[in-house]
């Protein structure tokens, strides 16, 4: 990953990076930038430089716009004038992402950051930083960014120091959780995800991992895990890892849909709808990041994340449409459709969260419906909660990290659309409001906890087709950024 300094000094200045914003103007259409003082004087007339390029090159100022000038034999050799918009958070997130991609081909920067910069703003030009360059690839062949070090010139860099760290530990979270959805299915069967999570846990103290194989599983009576699972020569697993700090007063339980690949089952996915479907299991990688993330930062709050994991295989043994799936606890579900086996494994893993964890707070993450990008399209999870407090704060959360969620209803004369003659649930409603439907069956496995639960459909902004600031093509991490923000202040 990208190494970043925090310097008082410079002691190289082969491209210097110097921050502008929209000028004050009264005159309509006036759209022009000019230069932000910085914390540290830059070199002897540079300043006076990035003034006249400003105005020359026509910038705006505008968060992420950039424009590099050759200086030949002067120093620096290259002067990038960066805009930052209204210079927030998010601002910066989008200029560090913008400094990332302009100047890959380099091999060092330095930036030189306000006077009056926040650490708000540090954090988000680190996040950018780190989180724009990166690539998902099984080959070392192509190109790879030569830039390797970035310095932030700032007047007390002692001062900014742990804000750089817990942007450095968001980015590698994040960075984690994109690998993992990445990674192909011929690899990641759901005993591979499994080995990745010990492997990373390994490194953290204080972590306690579990995992369930089919034999406990069916011991213990994960009917909705199996079921799912059951069509493929590759096992389903139950991930239960817990952080448990001695100072938690607070205890979330965070559950993640794992469906290491989706055929769709016996209802089987046109080959367009299956190609990507190995992204399937990003909620799953996402409560992991965001657990790992909150060990490493040493969060004050006990988590415990389960990751239901099956492949939804097409088999003689895979569960039918029709079926009647008897889950954790003893409700049962009547399924027409094996495509919609998200809900399954996750009803689960709420009834074994609800009845033994008895946790304050319950969240799942989940790439569940396609009506989630039909309602909001491709950048925002549509989020599901009875607790204005609790949408409220994760939506907060959200915001600040710069992922996207819009709270929906949970209409109550829908629920009638869950009845089933044959068994307590019918899991698949065909009414319409796909994602809302989706919701209330969860809820229906939410007991107790009903009033403390939030569901977060994100099977939208899981992918990106396309570079979008501090957001790289594939598979995008999302939800990591934010529980981690939302559980720094829940305790």
């Amino acid at each position: 990953m990208l190494a970043i300094r925090l310097i008082a000094e410079p002691d190289r200045l082969d491209a210097l990076v110097l921050p502008v914003r929209p000028a004050d103007s009264t005159a309509e259409g006036d759209t022009s930038a000019e230069p932000v003082s910085t914390a540290v004087a830059a070199p002897d007339g540079t300043a006076d430089e990035a003034a006249a390029l400003a105005s020359a090159a026509r910038l705006t100022g505008r968060a992420g716009e950039i424009h590099t000038q050759l200086r030949p034999a002067r120093t620096p050799g290259r002067l990038l004038l960066l805009g930052i918009g209204d210079g927030d958070e998010a601002a910066w997130r989008a200029a560090g992402a913008a400094v990332a991609r302009s100047a890959a081909a380099e091999t060092h920067i330095t930036i030189a950051l306000p006077a009056d910069v926040t650490s708000a703003a540090v954090r988000g030009l680190t996040e950018g930083l780190l989180l724009a360059p990166y690539r998902f690839r099984l080959t070392e062949a192509g190109d790879q960014p030569a830039l390797t070090t970035v310095d932030l010139l700032l007047a007390d860099p002692t001062g900014y120091e742990d804000t750089v760290a817990t942007a450095r530990t968001t980015a590698a979270m994040t960075h984690l959780a994109r690998d993992l959805t990445n990674t192909p299915s011929s690899v990641k069967t759901p005993q591979w995800f499994a080995d990745q999570v010990a492997s990373a846990a390994a490194d953290l103290p204080d972590l306690r991992l579990r995992v369930r194989g089919p034999a406990e599983l069916t011991s213990e009576g994960f009917g909705g895990i199996l079921a799912v699972g059951g069509g493929s020569a590759s096992g389903p697993r139950l991930v239960e890892l817990d952080w448990n700090p001695a100072n938690a007063r607070t205890h979330v339980v965070l559950i993640g849909k794992g469906i290491t690949f989706d055929t769709g089952g016996i209802s089987i996915k046109p080959v367009a709808s299956m190609k990507l479907m190995r992204k399937d299991m990003a909620g799953a990688a996402a409560v992991v990041a965001a657990t790992l993330g909150a060990a490493a930062l040493r969060l004050p709050v006990r988590i415990t994340t389960l990751a239901p994991l099956a492949e939804n295989m097409v088999s003689g043994s895979a569960f039918r449409p029709g079926d009647v799936i008897r889950h954790y606890g003893g409700t049962t579900s009547e399924t027409t459709n094996s495509d919609a086996e998200g809900r399954l494994v996750l009803a689960d893993a709420l009834a074994y969260a609800v009845q033994q964890l008895k946790p304050d707070l319950l969240i799942d993450l989940a790439t569940l419906t396609g009506a989630n990008s039909v309602a909001l399209g491709k950048r925002t999870a549509a989020l599901y909660s009875e607790n204005d407090e609790l949408a409220a704060g994760v939506l907060a959360a959200a915001e600040a990290a710069g992922e996207s969620a819009w709270r929906m209803p949970l209409h109550t004369d829908y629920v009638e659309y869950l009845g089933s003659e044959i068994a307590d649930l019918y899991s698949a409603p065909t009414q319409g409001a796909g994602s809302v439907l989706a919701a209330l069956y969860l809820r229906e496995f939410t007991g107790e906890l009903r009033d403390r639960w939030l569901h977060l459909d994100m099977s939208a902004p899981s992918w990106a087709d396309g570079d979008q600031a501090e957001v790289s093509r594939g598979a995008t991490g999302w939800g990591v950024r934010s529980l981690l923000r939302w559980l720094t202040d829940v305790n």
